[in-house]
């Protein structure tokens, strides 16, 4: 083989092995951004990671700690902790509370006693932090009307929720997801509900 012929082949394979080193790049970097698009989209449109503010959920949720919620395919239950965002009352803060009520149920309340009533039953709430002698706006009994539900903080005398005026029975559509997880930190993390 002349000189001339290898040092062409040698060029030949050198530009072949830079294509497969480029194409090996080029792989690795699409794979990433499918990657960080697909957890993009996971994110925005099925969990979501907020943090809690404030104490009126304790002692359920702590000041601070972070959560996974998410809304894909919820319909609210009883019991179940939501994140929701009110525009009359704080357009800038998404809001934690728990169902307590949901449409058709009828709500009242013993403040004096500190019972919260569903249907005429008072309901099992070893969740709470104290019993519910705050009264806020309410006066019962409502009747949570259709598409809505009614919902209060664990820490009742220390919650502003669906007994204030200003949030009242809460749209459905208002609530951005349930309360999955507690994720951070690390110490916390537990299954919610």
């Amino acid at each position: 083989m002349s000189a001339k012929k290898k040092k062409k082949k040698v060029k030949t394979q050198s530009e072949a092995e830079y294509i497969a080193e480029s194409r090996d790049l080029y792989e690795w970097i699409y794979c990433l951004l499918v990657a960080l698009i697909f957890c993009v989209l996971i994110f925005v449109f099925c969990i979501r990671l907020l943090d809690v503010s404030g104490t009126s959920m304790v002692p359920t949720l702590s000041n601070e700690e972070k959560m996974l919620i998410s809304g894909l395919f919820y319909k609210p239950k009883v019991g179940d902790i939501v994140v929701f965002k009110k525009d009359e009352y704080d357009p800038n803060k998404a809001l934690v509370k728990r169902v307590i009520a949901v449409e058709g149920q009828e709500i009242n309340m013993d403040f004096d006693n500190g019972i919260v009533y569903i249907d005429g039953v008072a309901i099992a709430e070893d969740y709470i932090n104290e019993l519910t002698h705050n009264k806020l706006d309410f006066i019962g009994p409502k009747t949570v009307p259709e598409g809505c539900v009614f919902v209060m903080g664990d820490n009742r005398n220390m919650s502003i929720d669906s007994r204030k005026a200003e949030i009242g029975m809460l749209d459905n559509r208002l609530i951005l997801g349930k309360v999955y997880f507690v994720v951070y930190p690390l110490s916390s993390m537990r299954a919610i509900g």
